[in-house]
């Protein structure tokens, strides 16, 4: 397949992504990507691809955030899944079972996250979650916990509901009160559950929030940042590839230029205002060494 032939392919997709029932596509999806901030990428079959907003995630794929990035899932029963920055999550079990209860088992390799009901629905809808973090292995009867993995510990605080957990060094236990915690250093067994005062649970969430002012997208954003517009297919392919290397979800918009033949837009779409997406412009000329990325919107 040629330049252009691809160009018209990417352009076709991105306006297929734009223009679909947003409703049915959450229907027919177990898990959704609401916002992200860049980089992120997701790893399905072996092949690595940057996230954006709108993205189906499928059963036994692998989303990663990279240095300041954050991802926002939505879950097909109403809950949200929140990533912070060089975190890995693999996705498993995605389904649902006998009396539509959905189904998910969500494996925390590394980074801060958090699972949360009411964001996108206020229904509590059956659900059969369980979480593992690292060594830690959280099944969720309740509605919001955070936890986190790093080269020290592996930590789970519930902040609403009731959880039962498990480490292979430890017996089962459960926890019922807010703002308790579980923590295991590494190679050695979990301290007792522990009890955290909220101006450490506010500081502990912060690392899972999308932040305003960083250039994030969301799903059904109005703004966009064109890389660069070009005349070389090559350039534009080339642009292309460095970008979605790096954890930028952009996409190649074939422009009729004057006189004949055709020039090359390298954007990202789907930025809730100009602001995010002047932000971002000047997030991109720097992670990619670029001379002017110019903001737009739809």
């Amino acid at each position: 397949m040629n330049m252009r032939s691809r160009c018209f392919q990417f352009a076709a997709c991105l306006a297929c992504a734009i223009t679909a029932p947003t409703v049915l596509a959450i229907d027919r999806a177990y898990a959704t990507i609401d916002s992200v901030q860049m980089p992120a990428w997701v790893e399905r079959n072996g092949v690595r691809q940057p996230l954006a907003p709108g993205k189906v995630l499928q059963n036994r794929d692998r989303v990663l955030t990279g240095a300041d990035g954050r991802v926002l899932i939505q879950l097909a029963e109403g809950s949200a899944v929140k990533l912070g920055e060089n975190a890995q999550l693999d996705l498993n079990a995605l389904g649902r079972r006998e009396n539509s209860v959905f189904t998910a088992a969500l494996d925390v390799a590394r980074g801060a996250f958090r699972l949360t009901t009411g964001i996108f629905s206020s229904l509590r809808q059956q659900r059969a979650i369980n979480v593992r973090i690292a060594t830690i292995t959280a099944g969720i009867r309740g509605t919001d916990l955070w936890g986190m993995s790093n080269a020290e510990r592996d930590l789970v605080c519930l902040l609403e509901g009731h959880i039962t957990v498990f480490h292979p060094l430890d017996q089962g236990r459960e926890m019922s009160e807010a703002l308790s915690f579980y923590v295991a250093p590494k190679g050695a067994a979990p301290d007792p559950i522990g009890k955290v005062d909220r101006e450490q649970v506010d500081k502990w969430a912060a690392q899972t929030e999308i932040q305003p002012g960083s250039g994030y997208a969301q799903r059904r954003g109005k703004w966009k940042v064109a890389l660069a517009t070009v005349d070389s297919e090559n350039d534009a392919l080339a642009l292309y590839d460095r970008a979605r290397f790096s954890g930028y979800a952009v996409s190649i918009k074939p422009i009729a230029a004057e006189g004949g033949g055709y020039r090359y837009a390298v954007r990202v779409s789907e930025l809730p205002s100009k602001a995010e997406a002047e932000i971002l412009s000047s997030k991109l000329a720097g992670a990619l060494a670029l001379a002017a990325p110019t903001v737009t919107r739809y």
